[in-house]
């Protein structure tokens, strides 16, 4: 994050340091606390935070990326660089929110403070389109609404910004009143109060007053009482108060939502008299927070007419990066989301966490919003790309073109989109990762359109985030020094292959398991690096796990024999199994002794895991059982690293093991379906976040008599007659007959709709009676609302078999924020 320059001098007058190793008096651009994402090292400021994990631990990986100034808490690193600047401070993350808060301090401009459950980051991005040309804006980046999240918003603010628009969000009680003294808001927007983030407050009112203190200094405040029920007008925050309402007397009162081709028609009564807008949305929460957002203009001065002329045009904000195959072996991320420095290095973070291409691309357009002269912003621009490994630079727009002499690495330019368009064939992509970033006007989805591999109708979205998400919930509840093996083996669970396991290596998980060696080399060919153990090695595999550096389970005598007499290496690095009762696989006890005889006399194996599995980690009834297989394996650990003469890591816990069996996490834990949002020892998954959305779309719409049947067999009946709706998934796409005849239930705008007959390979028919559908509209196989578990309970099965079930013809598409 940049803004005007700060010395280590001036930064030791601002910060409450305990001690100092410095070596010069460097000027401070950019505030950094992941030692993967630096734009700018040499003007960078590293904070070794200690969230989720220990930051001290990266500082190594900082210096390696060019960074010499770094803020710590841990006096033993005091001087671990001779030539770098090292602040000691109590806090580090309290020294971040320090510094940005002294930045904040230093502007009289107008700021708009943004608060509540849902829709905060949404409303900021369409007061940013409704502001812009009135304004020189600076934003919170994508959601970034944290304690650590904010002040790198805020640092970002410059002399010459003259309206700021800064998101906030909390999870617990007591943690508003430090982001309220970071953004300081003259104007505070309440957007609701719902039930996402309630699990640290007590109750309702509880987490409102809480959020309500971000606005107890605003000069205005604008919100909807329908959401501060409880609470006099007297009492709430701000010198002066706009509210609107759907249901209760305000200044903006909502009187009609009417929908009109694919846009909503809003009237209201404003100053006792009607006025009205049209917002090209038609979804509730887009009414809503377009609703906010008008409420905003007209409590900012602007009339009714210019906000409806204003708000007719705001266009959809896509937060995510999307992922997905493209055409040549390619792949293809597209985002769309904003034109700018920091959404543009946040995209170049991800375009380098892929490694299933050696090369990368990335075609940008001008950035025509950043408030910097060309000269500014194209310097900084090829900088950055530079920094970034950035193989190949297709740049469309005047301003780019005219700047091509800035860009080192291979270049093409194009005046415009359409230019792109006509020479593409001449362009040649192939087995390369393509980043697409543009702004709005550009219409870059022509060109995504173009590269994009033509998908199925029925599609699988993956929330990276969401997956990275649930890996530190499960590393919070380690032990220090405790490691991570994350399972990856049937297609991660259905979920994608070098696409999750690149995610993974990014948050450096220690070890990644598959199942079988064909698994292992995709992932080694998807350019993954780190270890990767193989449970069911076979004899006919050897020569590629040796080949592809795989390290395979041994579990009986028989294959650890067959792999001695094959592998020419010392020390060839190998996992033992001990059977403690799961009776699948593994050593048993009176197998130990030949086991350390036959490892005794060959010097190439090198032993560096033993480990079995649980058999009912997830049951209290089983509990008894759990404890005595890890006795168990502790025993066998024991005999073996004393015949064996040097230690290795021990490993039994899986997912349910690390929520509910502490003592059994070792040396190391196993995650598995926990990654993507199911722990059977969770109460309702409780803390772990949705990872996969199934969704399909109608590809007809028929009216059927009372007593015609539907689908093969005449199994399908409707006794009444109805409407039925036949959608495009099968058996063949993995929805298990077993869902027919109104067994399975789908989503279509909202509503469960059952299925009526048999399920055919490639399509099935639903109930919509009563519904307003059509050909194309989107239909929910699952969500966080129809769970996979629930489809699961539907059929009398476990939520791994409908994950892992899903075929490989259903294209995995992924996303990143």
């Amino acid at each position: 994050m940049s803004n005007s320059p700060y010395t280590i001098n001036h930064i030791l007058e601002i910060l409450n340091v305990v001690s100092v190793h410095k070596m010069n008096d460097a000027i401070i651009r950019k505030l950094v606390i992941d030692s993967r994402t630096v734009i700018d090292p040499e003007g960078s400021l590293f904070f070794a935070l200690s969230a989720k994990r220990d930051g001290h631990r990266y500082l190594k990986d900082a210096y390696a990326n060019g960074i010499r100034n770094f803020v710590i808490t841990d006096e033993k690193y005091i001087d671990l660089f001779p030539d770098a600047n090292i602040l000691l401070v109590k806090d580090a993350l309290l020294a971040l929110q320090s510094l940005a808060k002294y930045n904040r301090s230093q502007y009289d401009l107008k700021v708009l403070g943004i608060t509540g459950s849902n829709g905060k980051t949404i409303v900021k991005e369409w007061l940013y389109q409704l502001l812009t040309t009135d304004f020189n804006i600076v934003r919170s980046p994508k959601s970034f609404n944290s304690q650590i999240g904010v002040p790198l918003s805020v640092w970002e603010i410059e002399a010459d910004h003259t309206l700021g628009i800064f998101e906030a969000g909390i999870s617990k009680g007591n943690e508003m009143d430090a982001l309220a003294d970071i953004i300081q808001p003259t104007i505070g927007i309440l957007t609701n109060i719902g039930e996402a983030h309630a699990e640290g407050f007590s109750s309702q009112s509880e987490k409102l007053q809480e959020k309500l203190k971000l606005f107890k200094a605003t000069d205005l405040f604008i919100y909807s009482p329908e959401y501060t029920e409880g609470i006099r007008k007297s009492d709430l925050p701000g010198q002066q108060k706009f509210s609107w309402s759907f249901k209760e007397d305000a200044d903006l009162k909502i009187v009609l939502v009417e929908p009109i081709e694919g846009r909503n028609y809003i009237r209201a009564k404003y100053k006792s008299a009607e006025i009205e807008c049209l917002i090209p949305f038609v979804d509730k929460a887009s009414v809503e927070n377009g609703i906010t957002c008008w409420a905003t203009l007209l409590a900012l001065g602007y009339t009714p007419e210019e906000a409806d002329e204003r708000l007719a045009k705001l266009t959809r904000v896509s937060m995510r990066l999307e992922l997905k195959n493209g055409i040549n072996q390619c792949s293809l991320i597209d985002d769309s989301y904003s034109a700018d420095i920091s959404s543009l290095a946040i995209a170049l973070d991800f375009l380098n966490l892929q490694n299933q291409h050696a090369k990368r691309t990335l075609i940008l357009s001008d950035l025509p919003e950043t408030g910097k002269s060309d000269e500014v912003l194209y310097v900084e621009i090829a900088a950055l790309l530079k920094q970034k490994n950035v193989d190949r630079l297709i740049g469309i727009g005047p301003h780019i073109t005219a700047s091509a002499d800035l860009f080192e690495m291979e270049s093409t330019f194009f005046e415009s989109t359409q230019g792109f368009v006509e020479n593409f064939p001449a362009l040649h992509f192939s087995n390369e990762t393509i980043l697409v970033k543009g702004a709005r006007k550009f219409e870059f989805e022509r060109i995504s359109k173009l590269i994009a591999q033509k998908v199925h109708d029925t599609v699988m979205e993956i929330d990276l985030n969401a997956l990275a998400g649930n890996l530190q919930f499960y590393r919070s509840k380690l032990k220090p020094g405790v490691k991570v093996m994350a399972m990856v083996k049937a297609f991660s669970y259905g979920s994608g292959s070098f696409e999750i396991a690149n995610l993974l290596q990014y948050h450096k998980v220690d070890y990644l398991a598959v199942a079988y060696t064909d698994e292992g080399i995709a992932l080694r060919k998807g350019g993954i690096k780190m270890p990767i153990m193989v449970m069911s090695p076979e004899p006919s595999a050897f020569d590629a796990i040796v080949r592809y550096k795989l390290e395979p389970e041994l579990y009986n005598l028989d294959i650890l024999q067959r792999f001695i007499s094959f592998v020419q290496d010392e020390n060839y690095p190998v996992h033992l199994k001990i059977d403690t009762g799961m009776h699948r696989l593994g050593f048993e006890e009176p197998d130990l002794p030949e086991l350390l005889r036959l490892l005794n006399e060959t010097n190439k194996l090198k032993v560096v895991s033993v480990f079995s599995h649980l058999v009912g980690s997830e049951e209290g009834m089983h509990d008894a059982f759990t404890k005595q297989q890890i006795a168990q394996l502790k025993t066998a650990t024991d005999l073996l690293s004393k015949g064996l003469g040097y230690e290795f890591i021990r490993h039994i816990s899986n997912t349910s093991g690390i929520s509910r069996h502490p003592d059994a996490q070792l040396d190391m834990v196993r995650i598995g379906i926990g990654l993507y949002g199911f722990d059977a020892g969770l109460h309702n998954n409780k803390g772990l976040q949705t990872v996969a959305v199934l969704k399909t779309t109608i590809t007809q719409v028929k009216e059927i008599k009372a007593n015609e049947t539907v689908g093969y067999g005449r199994k399908g009946l409707l006794p009444e007659g109805g409407t039925i709706a036949t959608v495009k998934i099968g058996y063949a796409d993995g929805y298990n007959r077993a869902f027919g005849n109104g067994i399975g239930k789908m989503l279509i705008k909202g509503k469960l709709v059952p299925t009526v007959g048999v399920i055919c390979m490639d399509m099935c028919m639903l109930d919509v009676t009563g519904l307003n559908v059509k050909t194309g509209d989107e239909v929910i196989v699952f969500n966080d609302k129809l769970t996979i578990s629930t489809l699961a309970k539907q059929i009398g099965t476990i939520p791994y078999e409908i994950l892992t079930n899903v075929s490989q013809r259903v294209k995995r598409v992924y996303f990143y924020e």
